[in-house]
């Protein structure tokens, strides 16, 4: 029986500008994604005489969502590929729930691709990700997993270049974020522009003074609303020497992005215990 253990990998969006509201209710975004080396842990193997997936995930704070995105995941491919095989998908949760750094559409895409190498499909990413799109905004971005200008509803990427190798200080309040209200609450409001091009630019040349001047997140402000600690962790952060400090995605996690690891480390300790806390690494590739 093949059994499959993957590294479902977590995100951030070193840059997230919030173009318009969509009439299908999405929205148009133009995004800098990055993955990160904290991840999940997925085994997935193959069911014998079962109608139905069979998915747990040992974080019960919001098991119900991993359930239905890993599953629903699978079905996708089944659906277009024929096949009646059910999977047993087992999820060690390391990324926090509710903190912009897409863990659950991680999860989604890191079982589609290993349900894929399990059965030879020899799916292409671009046909995995055709899949995904529908199910959720951040999926077509794992399944390639690599630093990406990332617009539409997600699913169209460009690969960017980062020139620095940057430490990763995530810093998440014990309070989540809902994307929905965090969403409902930025849409009655005028979204903040962000320079993506300038982003991509400083990263490139690995400018950190241009990068500082020029990032930011639509949805700060309206994340911030509903949990004030936000704000307070990125002044604490930028008081401790940090010059790139940002929330990612629809909040709550703040990152810190530093060439000096051990500045990560020292601000890491003074914060643990009062915060969930990870120090990371971006993953290239």
């Amino acid at each position: 029986m093949a059994i499959k253990s993957v590294k479902s990998f977590a995100k951030i969006n070193i840059s997230l500008r919030v173009v318009s509201k969509r009439p299908d209710g999405y929205h148009e975004l133009d995004s800098v994604m990055v993955p990160i080396e904290l991840h999940d842990s997925i085994i997935i193997s193959k069911l014998q005489n079962s109608g139905d997936n069979f998915v747990t995930v040992d974080d019960f704070s919001n098991g119900l969502v991993h359930y239905n995105l890993a599953s629903t995941s699978i079905n996708a491919l089944a659906a277009k590929y024929g096949f009646s095989t059910k999977f047993r998908v087992y999820i060690h949760k390391v990324i926090p729930m509710q903190a912009g750094l897409g863990g659950g559409s991680s999860n989604a895409a890191f079982t589609m691709k290993a349900v894929n190498q399990i059965l030879k499909l020899n799916a292409t990413d671009e046909e995995i990700i055709e899949l995904a799109a529908p199910l959720g905004a951040d999926i077509p971005f794992f399944v390639k997993c690599v630093p990406a200008r990332c617009k539409g509803i997600g699913e169209i990427m460009e690969p960017i270049e980062i020139k620095n190798n940057y430490s990763v200080l995530i810093v998440k309040p014990s309070s989540g974020c809902s994307t929905k209200e965090v969403f409902a609450i930025a849409d009655k409001k005028e979204f903040k522009p962000v320079d993506i091009d300038t982003v991509v630019k400083a990263l490139k040349e690995g400018d950190d003074d241009l990068l500082a001047s020029v990032m930011g997140n639509s949805l700060e402000e309206a994340a911030m609303s509903l949990v004030p600690e936000i704000k307070q962790i990125k002044e604490t952060l930028i008081a401790a020497g940090f010059k790139l400090v940002l929330m990612s995605g629809s909040g709550s996690t703040v990152f810190a992005l530093s060439t000096d690891s051990s500045l990560v480390k020292k601000a890491a300790r003074t914060l643990e215990d009062k915060y969930i806390v990870e120090v990371t690494r971006v993953l290239k590739k």
